[in-house]
């Protein structure tokens, strides 16, 4: 998990996975604050390239913000897992509460309930749902949103020879 979380961290390593893997995050200025074996803050700004027509951020990209929150924190618990997790997004819910016109830093708080569950689809063999909550706030501290991300958790089934 360490090696993952380092990879995170590394400005220049982490842009070049957006760039090659999640071009729209990548362009819309989406980046990972922090990150450990708890929580994931990531932010992203109001600029040109994340805005919509009514002078704030674009809901689109909140949302890339507050999913990258919570999938960060899945991916640092099933990098490099033996057997192997497949996970996916299968749901999406989200309040919005007030206008995104700067910063907004989404912050997931559920690392240790996202390793249960990852562990009891490894140990079952069966997905198994996680309903993640990321709430966004911007520079002054005040709540813009509030979204919810529902990952599956499937262990691969490894071929046999």
């Amino acid at each position: 998990m360490e090696k993952f979380l380092r990879l995170m961290r590394h400005p220049l390593k982490f842009r070049l996975y957006l760039f090659a893997r999640l071009p729209s995050a990548y362009f819309s200025g989406v980046r990972v604050r922090e990150i450990d074996e708890v929580h994931c803050v990531t932010s992203v700004p109001y600029k040109w390239f994340s805005q919509n027509p009514f002078r704030s951020t674009y809901f689109a990209c909140l949302g890339m913000a507050a999913e990258m929150s919570t999938g960060a924190l899945a991916m640092a618990h099933i990098y490099r897992r033996d057997p192997p997790l497949s996970m996916l997004v299968v749901k999406m819910e989200a309040n919005y509460f007030k206008k995104a016109t700067g910063l907004t830093c989404f912050t997931c708080t559920d690392g240790p309930s996202i390793r249960q569950t990852i562990e009891r689809a490894v140990a079952s063999g069966q997905g198994e749902l996680f309903r993640a909550r990321s709430v966004g706030a911007n520079e002054a501290g005040e709540e813009v949103a509030e979204v919810f991300i529902t990952w599956s958790f499937k262990a691969k089934s490894v071929p046999t020879p």
